[in-house]
């Protein structure tokens, strides 16, 4: 029988809450920290007289960054704990956003992101687990699912607010506000946050442990979702890049500070994952992944219209259907994986978010060379082709199998 202490929190918990509101802040302020930088991709350009590929690296560096805090930070805090990570995580991640801004180059600047991304995944790839384990499973959902929610308002926050106080202000400014933010959120987590108290580590040799994440590639299932996250992060993060570029030429001539508004788009995200769980509750996960690749890419193509409200629509459809389509896809890694679980949805994510680091300096060629007419060519057409991919290929295995 086990004792009070050691009993998982439910919602009637004070700790419960404090887990929510703490790893709630830490998420928003990563997610923020991450995309800052995307809406001063131009101010970039033009303050350092350097090419849209060059700039871009300010991003895709630092989801580089990420990819490999994922596969480390996210295999150590199996072994070492969670806490710590995520505590240190928020701490290097702030001081940073006050080192960036005084950098006299943009070479600086791309290394101290690379060093960022790398100290967001102590956040992005421990939080969840230590939900898991502190939360009692049947509130376990209601928290994830707050905790995403900011996930996705973090990464419209540093979006829309980067763009409005660089306008403002001055881009060295918006981080240091942002910066001002973090110190807040570290001291919130470093307060509230309650410690583990039922964090096993793993004692089985390093090899092993190996094994079990590498044995997800033998699943042809999980390959195809794998992909689905980095094609649908190519097509997300490469329209998101290069709008701030699209609506500064003509015949817009907008502002960052009006650029910065077309941001809240990204709010629907966060009802985007709510409404993919009711979706489920009457339909099958592949029709809704299809549904929601349909939503993303029909939004794709109505921003090729010449009004701002064609591109106000098309946004919030692309929004909708990516964070429905995202959602799903990595519920279907968690019920497709029978074991080490927690290694599927770390390779999803950092399949994901290479998608995002590819979404960005790879498809600066395409801007350069076809603008936004190239741009939405692609990022609407590759889901709906992927998509098509995957339903070909898991017909395929099911006449295998039925043979």
């Amino acid at each position: 029988m086990f004792r009070l202490t050691n009993v998982q929190y439910t919602t009637k918990d004070a700790a419960f809450w404090k887990i929510v509101i703490s790893l709630g802040m830490a998420s928003l302020f990563i997610f923020a920290t991450m995309y800052s930088i995307q809406p001063i991709l131009p101010v970039f350009k033009d303050s350092f007289d350097i090419p849209i590929t060059y700039a871009t690296l300010a991003m895709s560096l630092n989801t580089v960054g990420l990819i490999f805090g994922l596969l480390t930070i996210g295999f150590l805090s199996d072994r070492k704990g969670r806490v710590g990570f995520i505590k240190v995580s928020i701490f290097v991640s702030m001081v940073i956003l006050f080192i960036i801004p005084l950098m006299p180059t943009f070479g600086l600047i791309i290394f101290f992101r690379f060093i960022q991304g790398f100290a967001l995944a102590g956040v992005a790839g421990a939080a969840l687990a230590y939900m898991s384990e502190e939360i009692h499973p049947t509130h376990f959902g209601f928290a994830a699912t707050l905790y995403i929610s900011c996930n996705s308002l973090g990464g419209m926050m540093g979006r829309f607010l980067m763009g409005y106080l660089a306008e403002t202000y001055s881009w060295e400014m918006a981080l240091f506000l942002l910066g001002g933010f973090g110190v807040m959120t570290f001291l919130l987590v470093l307060f509230m946050l309650p410690s583990s108290r039922h964090f096993e580590g793993s004692t089985e040799p390093y090899i092993e442990d190996m094994k079990g994440f590498l044995v997800h590639f033998k699943n042809p299932l999980l390959l195809l979702m794998f992909g689905l996250g980095t094609i649908l992060q190519v097509s997300f993060t490469g329209m998101w890049t290069f709008l701030p570029f699209h609506l500064l030429e003509a015949p817009y001539h907008l502002s960052l500070q009006n650029i910065s508004y077309f941001y809240l788009a990204y709010s629907l995200g966060i009802v985007g994952a709510p409404i993919a769980g009711w979706l489920t509750r009457k339909y099958s996960l592949s029709a809704i992944r299809v549904f929601g690749v349909i939503v993303l890419s029909a939004g794709m193509f109505i921003t090729l219209g010449s009004s701002l409200i064609a591109v106000s629509a098309g946004l919030s459809l692309i929004c909708l259907g990516f964070f429905v389509t995202h959602s799903i896809a990595s519920t279907t890694v968690s019920q497709t994986a029978t074991h080490h679980k927690g290694s599927a949805s770390s390779l999803y994510l950092v399949a994901y978010y290479l998608g995002v680091s590819m979404g960005t300096t790879l498809l600066a060629p395409l801007w350069e060379h076809f603008n936004w007419t190239g741009i939405i060519l692609l990022t609407g057409s590759l889901p709906v082709i992927y998509v098509a991919i995957v339903k070909w290929s898991q017909a395929t295995l099911k006449s295998r199998k039925a043979a």
